[in-house]
């Protein structure tokens, strides 16, 4: 039977190392690779299909509504069927281009009904801050997958970092213990495998679960990492039951957001007392977004049709006031400042007499968050 196995991310010459390794360990191992990066000016995305030995083929597909992922999404599939139909591929290794995110194609390829059995992410440790620094935006970078992609290189890599639950890892010279505290300290439940050794092939059929990996970057359940201090590398955890003032966070914002080269979580507002919130930033820049209701502003009926696992997550946070309603923020960087982040942080709570106040004087604070949350 097929397998499948992806390989992304934005280090490229990790990325090919570890699919050659795979190639040369793997017997019966064929790899698919689309590039993305003549797309705008030629219309077509070019495919190749190589072994160990070399290319066995290579042919262009159009580009769907002027998007090459939406190409590699068309023509990915079709292709994999034909490996598996022939029986004689043992492992799919699908190397990803630069820019595209592993969870997208994770899902494409299990909805197609195809065995997914690994999700890699290839790492060069001593890249992981200068890319997660780069607030550039793909397209001024070369590596917009579409006219209409905004995301930047710090935002991408860092989903492409935290999804994948095995992390290729390359013997890089110039890497050092800072580099590798780092990249532990941002995805700590990773599997870690070198590129060079043998556990990457063994890794490639280890499985993978498409709505377990979802959720577990979902806000609401999302396993963020815990305290950590290594190397001059620290994760910073701030958590919290009681509201923000949503004037004094938006104040704060800026340099909340360049505290750290990446931090995340949930949050809530006191004007909006039923929205769980998304913190999501990276390289400079700051996105927050609604990821729905909190349990807690549900009704009893409407807790059955949540998956177990949200309830789950949601019961670890339980309050016997605000339910799962929390601020739990997450905070990793180089020279990391606790004392300063823990001071900023407390001063945008509200204040014992604001609390006090209750929930509908909070209701009727001014928010600036209207305009990031378009509402």
């Amino acid at each position: 039977m097929l397998s499948v196995a992806l390989v992304g991310g934005l280090h490229s010459d990790a990325r090919r190392a570890a699919v050659d390794r795979l190639l040369a360990t793997v017997p019966g191992s064929v790899a698919l690779h689309h590039d993305l990066a003549t797309a705008p000016e030629t219309g077509t995305v070019a495919r190749v299909v190589r072994d160990a030995t070399g290319t066995l083929s290579t042919d262009d597909t159009p580009l769907v509504n002027d998007c090459a992922c939406c190409a590699l999404r068309e023509d990915l599939v079709p292709e994999l069927e034909r490996l598996r139909d022939s029986g004689l591929t043992r492992l799919a290794v699908v190397e990803l281009w630069d820019s595209v995110e592993p969870k997208a194609m994770a899902e494409v390829v299990a909805a197609a009904g195809l065995r997914l059995t690994a999700v890699i992410t290839a790492v060069d440790p001593a890249l992981v801050l200068p890319y997660l620094g780069n607030g550039d935006d793909l397209a001024d970078a070369g590596l917009a997958a579409a006219a209409t992609d905004r995301r930047t290189v710090a935002d991408t890599w860092a989903r492409q970092l935290e999804y994948a639950p095995v992390l290729a890892v390359l013997d890089s010279p110039e890497a050092d213990d800072e580099d590798r505290a780092l990249l532990a300290q941002l995805h700590p439940t990773a599997h870690r495998v070198p590129v060079e050794g043998d556990g990457l092939a063994a890794a490639a059929f280890a499985g993978f679960d498409v709505e377990a990996a979802a959720a577990a970057q979902h806000p609401a359940c999302a396993l963020l990492p815990q305290e950590a201090d290594a190397s001059g590398v620290a994760t910073f955890v701030w958590r919290h039951h009681r509201p923000f003032h949503p004037g004094r966070l938006y104040a704060a914002l800026e340099d909340l957001t360049c505290a750290a080269a990446r931090s995340r979580g949930r949050f809530w507002l006191a004007d909006k007392p039923d929205t769980l919130l998304a913190w999501d930033a990276a390289g400079g820049a700051l996105c927050v977004e609604s990821a729905g209701p909190w349990l807690a502003s549900l009704p009893d009926a409407a807790w059955e049709m949540v998956p177990p696992v949200r309830r789950a997550a949601a019961a670890l946070d339980w309050h016997p006031e605000h339910g799962d309603r929390c601020q739990h923020l997450v905070f990793t960087s180089p020279g990391l400042d606790r004392d300063g982040l823990a001071e900023v942080l407390g001063s945008c709570l509200l204040t014992d007499a604001e609390y006090a106040a209750g929930r509908e004087a909070w209701q009727a604070l001014a928010s600036d968050f209207d305009t990031l949350l378009e509402v």
